[in-house]
């Protein structure tokens, strides 16, 4: 049907990007270089690039994964490997610089819905722009969901008891006052996770006394925010290029081996990383504050960069309570424990919420359709939602790493598609499978953050296949979906299974 007179044409493109941080510039990077002449644009309702880097602004924030493998794998890192917000939104600079990205990136569009037609072949994009409330159309022959998972407007805050109470300023990490001064102050952060680790040792030095209140440990690594590999390489005067490839490379294998001890033998493992504490704090504090609960990797672990966290504790600035809030009082919180916690300033470094491909409205074919109803194909396609990918990254390990894999999974899939004439891709169980179990996107005895656990039913199924599901490990998938045969039973193009295989026009990694 042709627009109405009132009705601006929609401006279309081949491949709309939702998201301008640091999966959909790489997203941007992988069409530009891997299918040359697709259109198209990155969609972001901040008000600039960077996502997570953009938003948050709390004091020392910096990244938990080393640069060399949370950097892309074709932009190499020159800094230090724990580096700070600041620095990254540099290296994002550079990368929508010298691939003249910027052309392509409209902020302050909020994408509202999303209609697929099966007629037209397109996705129509229904945006709002967040400046001027001005209501925009996009079509679009490919969705790349690219926008992360939690909600950048607000962390999640717990509903405590008795907190509107307290007296107090209350302030999430993720929502950093630009007026908050918290010299001479007393504060009471809640949490323990790495945004509490990262915090701590920033306010310490200007507060009056920050007290770190945690339900449960968390595991630290810390060690010196250097890498020495990276550093001989330097020395002598190698390739910037290779010296990224080749630390890369030496990170993972090391990442890949202790994550194998953390499952093959947890106890091991858990001692390892305990006696990293212990050689900052001693045993008994790391017995008393900083041993887990749980065993390793059931929880991301944080790299603690030269131990700041522990050294702000040693030097009285900073200290540990353990204990759940029965509830605030007019001057702080109360503990199930009866201990009281008084405090100038509360900051709840209590995570976030999980944000499922952006909180868009979907349908296809005049039908909404509710992710938490699809199956996901290795946790980036899904049942029922066809021409679209998610980036959705690692627990276990930097999360840019899928975004290099995924993004050539999907340059290989559009040039397949262009190779066969087809204009719609989706996935589906084959035969014999469209009755394997329905479980949830993650597996709670495997890994178990609170955000996780909170948004775990707005989340795609998963099957009991390793293809119907996000395995979570890089080191198989680096192998497994280069591999994927896109003419596989899973694939159904134009509303048929591909009869006669045709080779991708771009080779995988």
């Amino acid at each position: 049907m042709a627009p109405s007179p009132e009705t601006p044409t929609p401006e279309h493109v081949d491949v709309l990007i939702v998201g301008a941080g640091i999966s959909g510039l790489g997203a941007a990077w992988h069409l530009q270089h891997q299918t040359p002449g697709k259109s198209f644009l990155l969609l972001d309702a901040l008000d600039g690039f960077g996502g997570t880097w953009l938003t948050h602004r709390y004091p020392g924030v910096r990244s938990d994964s080393d640069l060399y493998t949370f950097g892309y794998r074709f932009k190499p890192w020159t800094g230090d490997p724990i580096a700070s917000g600041e620095a990254i939104m540099t290296y994002l600079a550079e990368v929508i610089a010298e691939n003249d990205l910027a052309r392509h990136i409209r902020y302050r569009h909020r994408i509202v819905s999303a209609a697929w037609s099966s007629e037209a072949g397109l996705w129509t994009v229904r945006v709002e722009r967040t400046d001027t409330g001005e209501s925009l159309t996009f079509t679009a022959a490919f969705l790349w969901m690219c926008q992360g998972y939690y909600r950048h407007a607000e962390g999640y805050t717990p509903d405590w008891p008795g907190l509107a109470a307290y007296k107090g300023r209350v302030v999430h990490p993720q929502t950093w006052p630009e007026d908050l001064d918290y010299k001479d102050k007393n504060i009471l952060l809640i949490g323990s996770g790495a945004t509490a680790a990262t915090l701590l040792p920033a306010l310490a030095p200007d507060c009056k006394h920050v007290t770190l209140l945690q339900r449960s440990p968390t595991y630290f690594i810390p060690g010196r925010n250097a890498n020495d590999l990276a550093d001989q390489l330097r020395a002598l005067d190698v390739d910037p290029a290779w010296i990224h490839e080749i630390t890369r490379r030496k990170i993972l294998q090391d990442q890949a081996a202790f994550t194998r001890m953390a499952f093959e033998q947890p106890h091991v493992a858990k001692q390892e990383l305990l006696a990293g504490v212990s050689a900052f704090v001693g045993e008994e504090m790391t017995a008393k504050h900083f041993t887990p609960s749980y065993l390793p990797w059931r929880q991301r672990i944080a790299f603690v960069p030269d131990g700041d966290i522990f050294k702000a504790v040693l030097a009285g600035k900073a200290s540990i309570a353990n204990g759940e809030i029965e509830t605030f009082t007019e001057t702080g919180v109360k503990l199930t424990s009866g201990e009281t916690l008084d405090a100038d300033i509360v900051i709840t470094a209590t995570g976030f919420n999980i944000s499922v491909l952006g909180d868009i409205a979907f349908s296809v074919d005049g039908r909404a359709v509710d992710p938490a109803d699809t199956l996901t194909y290795r946790g980036m396609m899904f049942t029922g939602l066809p021409n679209l990918v998610w980036i959705f990254g690692y627990f276990r390990a930097s999360w840019t790493l899928r975004v290099d894999l995924v993004a050539d999974f999907v340059c290989r899939l559009l040039n397949h598609m262009d190779a066969r004439g087809v204009r719609k891709v989706e996935v589906r169980p084959p035969a014999g499978d469209e009755a394997m179990p329905r479980l949830p996107w993650a597996d709670p005895e495997n890994f178990n953050p609170g955000y996780l656990m909170r948004g775990l039913a707005a989340l795609p199924k998963r099957g009991d296949k390793p293809e119907w599901q996000h395995t979570q490990d890089y080191w198989a998938e680096r192998t497994a979906l280069p591999a994927v045969d896109l003419d596989g039973p899973e694939f159904v193009y134009d509303g048929a299974v591909a009869a006669t295989p045709v080779a991708s026009a771009a080779a995988a990694e």
